[in-house]
């Protein structure tokens, strides 16, 4: 089984909570058998974590040069990781891969979420009969479980997410083969250099969408709602409803509904927003080179409320995420509502912190593809993205029950009836000049694919003739050119001409 995420995505892309990743600069079995059962564990819902041995960190920064591994020792390492995880018990194995990182041998371990949790291990891997005992992560530390710590394990045993349950109703057929291409496409998966010998079955295994024994092999649930092209077939309404009514009369009403793979959803979604909701306007000051420019709700803190609402939402309850786009705001509304350990006064100073998630794999799936910000950090960077928009603060919404919870966005006064209009206004589909200025501009931080590149600036579906044009005269200008010589490549990257 292969690593779905590859070296260079989990420690410079930030694609994983720092948290969740241990660095080692050395094969330590005592040290390094405990952290693998306190994965495992995963007390938190996490998804488990990685392990990088010929790494050394200080204060939670990669020292560089790094080290690396004398590459004859590697295949040593491995077969000593397989001899110390016999004593974990129950019995777990993790997944461990050479790969190389700034041209040195590493020892990449992945370390999911274990099925048959709670596992326990040796105090001392090394020594003969040693005591066994609990292992958990805080933070960025493995520890000894307390007391309390394993009845919580313990009473998890049983509690598997709902996202990570086997779908007793649905075939491995279920799980769509172009779907999960393109998904190792966009996150430039390890797997795509073996994709062509894989059996369906094998890519499954590797992505862990789909668990049981080899006659009872069925997809989990995570696997259908994001590589299935109709996930309402195995979750009813598991789709986003959107209506916008810019008149209270009901005058000029449109209802939109976004199914497909919940990540299509909220890239669907959140186009459609840009495309045709989001307005802006320049505010030219006296004595002021500098134009103000401000937009009638920050795009950014509706991609984080809505990603929030897809990854939080329970897919158990059969009702849709809705937004209601009315004259002065737009609400967002998902089923259920915070945990309760959340307090309702955290949740009116926006300080909406969870140790436990509902949907630990989606939220995995959801920041690789780079739809969502690390755990507990898509509120924050709402609300400093209004702020930085002069907007209004958002109301969050809940019940005492907590059955639903409600995200209201007011619009920025200046777009109210009876703001200031002597302003240049903004709105609607962008002008040619403008994508290659926005295309220029995702370019300036990495190089990307012309597939990449489309989704970073909102749209979605198949790339427009417009977006080509603008590619293809960019590349004429000698602005933007494709790395490799194929350029109908489906992998082949654009970089910016400096």
């Amino acid at each position: 089984m292969a690593i779905p995420v590859s070296i260079e995505k989990l420690l410079n892309e930030n694609i994983v909570e720092w948290a969740r990743i241990e660095f080692k600069e050395g094969w330590n079995p005592d040290s390094t058998l405990k952290t693998i059962s306190a994965f495992a564990n995963d007390i938190d819902n996490w998804g488990g974590g990685y392990i990088v041995i010929g790494v050394k960190e200080e204060n939670g920064k990669i020292l560089k040069p790094i080290t690396g591994l004398n590459e004859e020792s590697v295949d040593h390492i491995q077969k000593e990781i397989l001899k110390y995880c016999k004593y974990l018990k129950p019995n777990y194995v993790p997944q461990s891969e050479p790969v190389y990182y700034e041209g040195k041998m590493v020892l990449l371990i992945w370390c999911p979420g274990g099925y048959e949790r709670p596992y326990q291990c040796p105090k001392r891997p090394t020594s003969k009969n040693s005591e066994k005992a609990y292992y958990i992560r805080k933070l960025s530390s493995t520890i000894e479980a307390t007391d309390l710590d394993v009845k919580e394990l313990i009473a998890l045993t049983h509690n598997i997410p709902f996202d990570d349950r086997v779908n007793i109703k649905s075939e491995l057929t279920d799980l769509k083969y172009p779907i999960i291409r393109n998904y190792l496409e966009t996150v430039n998966s390890n797997l795509l250099n073996t994709l062509e010998h894989k059996r369906l079955e094998d890519l499954a295994k590797d992505l862990r969408i789909a668990d049981g024994p080899k006659e009872y092999f069925k997809p989990l649930n995570v696997g259908l709602l994001f590589f299935n092209d109709n996930p309402e077939i195995f979750f009813p309404y598991s789709r986003i409803e959107l209506v916008n009514i810019p008149d209270p009369t009901g005058q000029g009403m449109e209802e939109r509904i976004f199914t497909g793979p919940i990540d299509q959803q909220l890239r669907d979604v959140l186009s459609y927003l840009k495309n045709n909701v989001i307005a802006e306007k320049i505010f030219k000051l006296n004595g002021q080179a500098e134009a103000i420019r401000v937009k009638n709700y920050s795009y950014e803190a509706l991609e984080e409320f809505i990603s929030n609402a897809i990854y939080h939402k329970s897919y158990q309850l059969y009702e849709p995420i809705t937004i209601r786009i009315e004259k002065e705001q737009i609400e967002i509304t998902s089923i259920p509502g915070p945990d309760r350990s959340i307090s309702d006064r955290d949740i009116s100073n926006y300080n909406m912190r969870t140790r436990r998630y509902r949907n630990r794999r989606i939220g995995d799936f959801l920041k690789e593809l780079h739809l969502v910000e690390g755990r507990n950090t898509g509120i924050p960077t709402a609300i400093k993205s209004i702020k930085g928009n002069g907007s209004p603060m958002p109301k969050l919404l809940t019940d005492k029950e907590r059955t639903f919870f409600s995200v209201i966005m007011p619009i920025h006064e200046s777009f109210k009836q009876n703001g200031n209009m002597n302003i240049q206004e903004k709105k609607g589909r962008r002008t040619k000049n403008e994508i290659k200025v926005l295309i220029l501009e995702v370019l300036e931080e990495k190089d990307l694919s012309a597939t990449s590149i489309y989704r970073k600036l909102g749209y979605s579906g198949n790339l427009s003739k417009t977006f080509r044009k603008c590619i293809e005269e960019l590349v004429l200008d000698s602005k933007i050119k494709y790395l490799e010589e194929n350029i109908n490549a489906s992998n082949n990257l654009l970089t910016k001409i400096k």
